[in-house]
């Protein structure tokens, strides 16, 4: 019987490969990591949030350095590479978008996860937490091009790299349509309250900003800095990926821009709105201040006052009001003030 796949605690998959193929007949993990420490070919370890007791043997195996030890397990990294004598510890910030039906001061859109990968001569362990950004499909992929597995663990760095990168393409994408969806509203005919949803739209934003930009420098060393445990070839691989982060970095950062540039544009909306409420409030009242302020007169009680005995002063007087209101009322709806 030949097993090769192992569920049990934080391990999600593993196999042996041998000149790029995966060697079925290893059916023990353990047996698999023996062969590797032998230099006899390259095994992938893969595992989802495993504790400190469930890392602790792989961490031996390998002679991984204690302080990524301690960084896989607690999590919560920015992108780096560290370079140690034997091996390379890098970290990736995976980022995924979720869907929502309509955006709200409160819509989760971006959330956030992180990818680490141990990186030596014969093994290559990577440690995913979070609920997206899963390698199975990729190892699949890769299992499917051997040629490219051939040459050895820094192959699968790079392969998990590229599809993280290609996923910020994605997502900024799917993030593209939400600011699209603020701008329609924001300059639509209706009046909208939208500061909120911007705000919070800006956030989301930021927390993308913070998972790709600290990974230019990581990418930069791989394509260009020679590291031991990286195949020349695959070097010059990394460059195309770093080529994919700009675009994706440059893209964020005009979403950034934009979204600031729309929130300000709201600001001012919400301003001119006020002012808009302000002069129709006062065009009533200058209307309503006329018949007020004549009948405020008339209405004094004084026995000897003008006009007291005309037989037209009421009527008189209503067409009086009537007039100035309507005079009024033409020159602030002539002003746009009503």
């Amino acid at each position: 019987m030949t097993t090769t796949q192992r569920t049990d605690g934080a391990i999600v998959d593993w196999a042996f490969y041998r000149a790029g193929v995966r060697d079925q007949k290893v059916g023990s993990f353990r047996d698999a990591t023996a062969l590797a420490v032998a230099g006899e070919g390259f095994v992938w370890i893969g595992l989802h949030e495993p504790t400190a007791a469930e890392f602790a043997s792989i961490a031996e195996d390998f002679d991984l350095h204690p302080l990524a030890v301690e960084d896989t397990i607690k999590a919560y990294q920015r992108p780096k590479l560290e370079h140690y004598d034997a091996s390379a510890f890098v970290v990736l910030k995976t980022v995924a978008y979720v869907d929502h039906a309509h955006l709200t001061a409160s819509s989760d859109i971006v959330t956030t996860g992180e990818v680490m990968v141990f990186l030596g001569q014969h093994f290559v362990v990577t440690v995913r937490h979070g609920h997206h950004g899963g390698l199975a499909a990729l190892r699949r992929e890769l299992e499917q091009d051997p040629e490219r597995l051939a040459f050895g663990p820094s192959a699968v760095l790079h392969a998990v790299a590229d599809r993280i990168v290609d996923t910020y393409l994605e997502v900024a994408d799917s993030v593209q349509d939400d600011i699209d969806e603020i701008e329609t509203s924001v300059f639509s005919t209706e009046r909208t309250r939208d500061t909120a949803r911007i705000y919070h739209l800006k956030r989301e934003v930021l927390e993308l900003k913070r998972a790709i930009h600290p990974l230019h420098g990581p990418l930069r060393a791989l394509a260009e800095r020679p590291i031991d445990v990286v195949h020349p070839k695959i070097r010059e691989y990394f460059r195309d990926v770093e080529d994919h982060l700009h675009r994706a970095s440059d893209q964020v950062l005009a979403f950034d821009e934009l979204l600031t540039s729309i929130l300000q544009a709201s600001l001012a909306q919400l301003s001119i709105a006020a002012n808009e409420d302000m002069r129709r409030i006062t065009a009533w009242a200058a209307m309503i201040a006329v018949p007020t302020m004549i009948a405020g007169i008339y209405g004094m009680n004084f026995t000897y006052m003008p006009e007291l005995d005309w037989p037209i002063g009421y009527p008189l007087v209503l067409l009086l009001i009537a007039g100035i209101c309507a005079v009024l009322y033409k020159r602030f709806k002539s002003a746009g003030w009503l």
